[in-house]
């Protein structure tokens, strides 16, 4: 590496520690910094209606659970379809804590944080027990047992009366320095909340993949057998995936309640399992920039397709339901047509273009 980390033009490492290091030169830093600060900054100068507001919020919400997702199938190499289930679980952990104290409670309202974090640590656990048919079970079976426990959450929610039968549970207004967060500010507040918990839980991530645990993962998803005459614990290793997708999954879920004030079961079925693999896979299994790029593409794609349905609402009879055909279609087939052109997802186009900018106006 050049002396002057300000002028490198490429990563010429010449030990295992500056290969680690988050960001290979103080301008990446830099830029990434600048880029925070205009996150940070935006809505203090553009404002935008509650619906795009809800949009966005929805979408950080989405990079929170991918995360956890990614980490499980894209470095852990574990296929999950029930990740939608453990969102639900950190969801319905804010949920019981109402259903026992009140919406009103000082626990609920000023505590928040805390309830967020126990919601974190409750998905951890069943995560983590929910991981432990991969102890014995590999591949397609594995794949089964996650979808056994999306469907047994499903019955759990549906049929007990202690989670209102699957209705909607609502979530009381929260408290901050400035006092009782009000409607219209409602949505930047959380943009906020959910924005610094995308910052911490992706650099933990991006902390956690340069240790020997996160090596761990990328070991077994390689070649268990081989990870496992290197000292590792393949078993304990999936289960310890388990174990940090449901931890983030769990956050992921309580932020969802306290955005929408309310958690009801039809946010949380296989339908949005398939839709976070979709997401991981659109954005790029096994890279960490692939949990932001695949949520914001599958949200605008999603978007695009309500707008073309309206619009096409007008020239074709109203018995058909345009909206309700053309989403599982656009949404198939983009899946596919990534998964032959593209196996890498958005991720590598960003590294595409990076590399064609630090290394312009040469062509190598």
């Amino acid at each position: 590496m050049s002396a002057n980390r300000w002028l490198t033009t490429g990563n010429y490492f010449t030990s295992y520690q500056d290969e680690q290091r988050i960001f290979s030169t103080r301008l990446d830093k830099l830029i990434f910094i600048g880029f925070i600060v205009c996150l940070f900054a935006w809505p203090l100068l553009i404002k935008l209606s509650n619906r795009n507001m809800l949009v966005l919020d929805t979408i950080l919400i989405a990079i929170v659970a991918v995360l956890g997702l990614n980490l499980l199938t894209g470095f852990a190499g574990l296929i999950s379809i029930g990740h939608a289930a453990f969102v639900g679980v950190g969801a319905y952990t804010v949920a019981s804590i109402i259903r026992l104290i009140g919406d009103d409670h000082v626990l609920v309202t000023h505590a928040w944080p805390l309830v967020i974090i126990v919601a974190g640590l409750v998905g951890a656990v069943v995560g983590a027990f929910v991981g432990l048919p991969a102890l014995r079970l590999r591949h397609l079976y594995l794949l089964m047992a996650t979808l056994s426990f999306q469907i047994i959450f499903q019955w759990i929610i549906n049929f007990s009366t202690f989670f209102n039968q699957g209705q909607t549970i609502s979530v009381g207004r929260v408290f901050w320095f400035t006092g009782k967060i009000v409607r219209k500010q409602h949505y930047v507040f959380w943009y906020y909340v959910i924005l610094v918990a995308i910052v911490l839980l992706g650099l933990g991530v991006r902390n956690l993949l340069r240790t020997r645990y996160g090596r761990s993962l990328v070991a077994v998803r390689d070649n268990d057998r081989a990870a496992d005459a290197m000292g590792m614990h393949p078993g304990l290793t999936k289960v310890y995936a388990f174990g940090l997708a449901g931890f983030l999954a769990g956050i992921a879920g309580a932020l969802h309640a306290y955005l929408y004030r309310g958690v009801g079961f039809e946010s949380f079925t296989l339908h949005h399992s398939i839709v976070y693999l979709a997401m991981a896979i659109v954005g790029g299994m096994g890279t960490l920039s692939g949990s932001f790029w695949g949520p914001a593409a599958i949200q605008f794609l999603e978007l695009r397709v309500e707008d073309l349905a309206e619009k096409a609402g007008h020239y074709f009879p109203s018995n058909m339901n345009l909206s309700t055909a053309l989403r599982p279609l656009t949404f198939g087939l983009v899946i596919v047509l990534f998964l032959m052109f593209e196996p890498r997802g958005i991720a590598n186009w960003w590294r595409i273009v990076r590399s064609y900018v630090k290394l312009w106006p040469f062509r190598y």
